[in-house]
């Protein structure tokens, strides 16, 4: 379903994906892979072809979520108007926050911007500890709940998006030239007016990025990897200092506001209310033994 609506949003925005990019193979080899092993090995007659299996259908989900998400920001970002950066601003002004003074610490110290670019780019390594843990733990139901809540708060991200687009600080705070480059640059100032005129016509996953600046989705995936990682004494420290040092770096290598990290965090913990819903509904779904290993 999410892959027909996410079809529907290309073609109603008149956005295509070309589907002989050489990224684009390499997403298609990668998913054949990852189904391949979920069905050679469905029925695991050893501990090594289990961990085969869980690894090819938990790594290979999470990674069509996130990529259908990633594309999904452009169809939506053409539908655009206007942007809340004001509010966002006022917000951030109630609750005593400067983002320029962050920026201009980060700026005048490069052992900070090493370790924010680090931190930041950290959001592609968690899940993987994460799911490679649960996959040679057997602890499959809890693989499966991070990739559900996961997609619950990106498709609320993408909705909230969809009223609430913005630029960031760094495009509408910052005025001059930029001592130093976020992470996330200008990527929202410089490609949402491109799609608001129907400019971009082809999204290139070579070099695709995420548009939504409300809500922080590095936020919630934080919360998310956190409350995934917290039954497991394993990967519960590495897991929570890698993501707090994440949080700190978003402001400025994400270029958000405050409020989109509240929002973000607030996204989090509604998925993740959804997900044990269901769960307690579905009990034979996503259900597994408690494990504090």
């Amino acid at each position: 379903m999410s892959a027909a609506c996410l079809a529907a949003l290309l073609f109603d925005a008149g956005i295509t994906i070309d589907p002989t990019a050489p990224r684009t193979l390499i997403y298609l080899g990668v998913f054949a892979l990852a189904l391949s092993a979920r069905i050679v090995f469905r029925a695991p007659n050893n501990p090594a072809q289990r961990v085969i299996r869980d690894v090819g259908e938990t790594f290979g989900l999470f990674t069509a979520v996130s990529l259908m998400g990633a594309v999904a920001t452009y169809p939506i970002a053409a539908e655009t108007n206007g942007t809340i950066d004001a509010v966002l601003q006022q917000i951030d002004v109630a609750l005593h926050f400067d983002w320029l003074a962050w920026y201009r610490i980060v700026a005048d110290h490069r052992t900070l911007q090493l370790l924010g670019a680090a931190a930041y780019q950290s959001i592609y390594v968690s899940p993987a500890v994460i799911l490679g843990y649960c996959a040679w733990a057997d602890k499959r139901a809890a693989a499966r709940g991070l990739i559900a809540s996961f997609w619950v708060a990106a498709v609320i991200a993408l909705a909230l998006f969809r009223c609430w687009p913005a630029y960031g600080p760094f495009a509408t705070l910052w005025h001059g030239p930029a001592p130093y480059m976020t992470e996330s640059g200008l990527y929202e100032s410089q490609l949402v007016p491109l799609l608001r005129a129907h400019v971009m016509r082809e999204v290139d996953l070579g070099a695709l990025r995420g548009l939504v600046e409300a809500p922080s989705f590095h936020t919630a995936s934080a919360v998310l990897y956190i409350t995934a990682a917290w039954p497991f004494a394993r990967i519960r420290k590495p897991i929570l200092i890698v993501n707090v040092a994440m949080l700190l770096a978003t402001p400025v290598e994400g270029t958000h506001y405050l409020a989109d990290m509240l929002s973000g965090a607030s996204v989090a913990l509604v998925a993740l209310a959804i997900v044990t819903v269901v769960r307690r509904r579905l009990p034979g779904s996503m259900t597994g033994r408690p494990d504090a290993g």
